[in-house]
């Protein structure tokens, strides 16, 4: 873990995150048009390294240009395997200066949740478009922060949802919109997995783990799109198994949602339990997707049916692929970054249920 990460993981309030970050850059370049965009990755930790490298070898639309660091021993073997010149290398302190470079035109940012902020606005102040991984930052405020900071640029504000770009997840959202099988009446959702690691930051509060940050937002994601709209109403209560690891966040949540149309939703997330999937219920007839939010192997089933194959394209390279086409089209992102806000007002929400043992508290 680079020093700046260790400096943060030491601060325990929102206020010492740092959201004030400066405008004063000498120079705003805004991406003209270019056939691939030029990506720089913020933070070269798993996700990156096995996942967002190799896939934006496989873009149409965009390339690996740049790197952002605060470990310097990566540097070299990052060069070495995807040919960065070193002019394209920065680190935590002075990623402000690819506001002068002409190569870089979209800053991703891949740091622990609780940094998302802090890093959307610096990298909104270069000029560049931003790309942020979920879930989209802590509290509705952070969000908020993020989406001002690139308004004020004029740059775009993608989130990594995933799932949104993949075929079979875009087939059951058409289902609920075209209501294929009558209306959606229950919506089952469930995302977890065993972490046995001790001392991680998805287990530090100030960091934003837990379950519900980290996982519980596939659940809450795909109830909102396969219902088509958002919940009025949560209740939920969070447990956890291991309270010398989960002291200061949740192992597990158990969360109900209730949407306009009368429509339920009843989802489930952990780090301590495996789990994977969405089962939709409608008027007529149901559908599902087993695994719902894997890498690869999304599959499904119709009431009548139908089968929903995996899809044999590299979900990371779709959605890059498809947020690196519409800045490049000047049209409308899939996920913008106020469908990640939208999320996390929810996720406030279902934190205050769970502080008062379940209790239905509005939205």
């Amino acid at each position: 873990m680079s020093s700046s990460r260790r400096e943060f993981l030491q601060k325990t309030t929102i206020a010492s995150i740092g959201l004030g970050v400066s405008t004063a850059f000498p120079s705003i370049i805004i991406p003209g048009a270019k056939d691939k965009l030029g990506v720089a990755l913020v933070g070269l930790g798993y996700y990156s390294t096995d996942l967002l490298a190799p896939a934006l070898q496989m873009t149409s639309h965009c390339y690996l240009a740049g790197i952002v660091t605060g470990s310097p021993g990566k540097i070299p073997i990052w060069q070495q395997r995807h040919n960065i010149p070193d002019k394209n290398v920065y680190n935590y302190e002075n990623m402000d200066r690819m506001a002068d470079n002409p190569d870089i035109d979209v800053i991703y940012i891949v740091l622990p949740t609780g940094m998302h902020s802090e890093y959307c606005v610096c990298a909104a102040n270069t000029g560049k478009h931003v790309w942020c991984e979920k879930p989209m930052a802590r509290t509705v405020v952070e969000c908020e922060a993020a989406i001002r900071a690139c308004k004020t640029n004029k740059v775009s504000l993608a989130i990594g949802y995933r799932m949104q770009h993949e075929a079979n997840t875009r087939t059951i959202i058409g289902y609920g919109r075209n209501k294929t099988y009558g209306a959606v009446q229950r919506i089952e959702a469930s995302a977890g997995y065993p972490d046995g690691r001790s001392d991680h930051w998805k287990q530090k509060k100030a960091m934003g783990g837990g379950a519900m940050y980290d996982m519980g937002v596939y659940p809450l994601n795909a109830a909102r799109y396969s219902a088509g709209e958002e919940p009025i109403a949560v209740s939920a209560k969070q447990s956890t198994d291991r309270p010398k690891i989960y002291h200061e966040v949740d192992e597990h949540m158990h969360f109900e949602l209730r949407f306009p149309s009368g429509a339920t939703a009843i989802c489930e997330t952990s780090l301590g339990r495996g789990m994977n999937s969405l089962q939709v219920t409608c008027q007529n007839g149901s559908y599902n997707l087993i695994p719902f939010q894997s890498y690869s192997g999304v599959r499904g089933r119709t009431s009548d049916g139908k089968i929903l194959n995996p899809s044999p394209v590299n979900q990371q390279a779709k959605q890059m692929d498809d947020d690196a086409l519409a800045i490049k089209e000047g049209k409308a992102l899939l996920v913008p970054g106020e469908e990640g806000l939208r999320d996390i007002r929810i996720v406030e929400s279902i934190y205050q249920s769970a502080s008062m043992d379940g209790r239905w508290v509005d939205v």
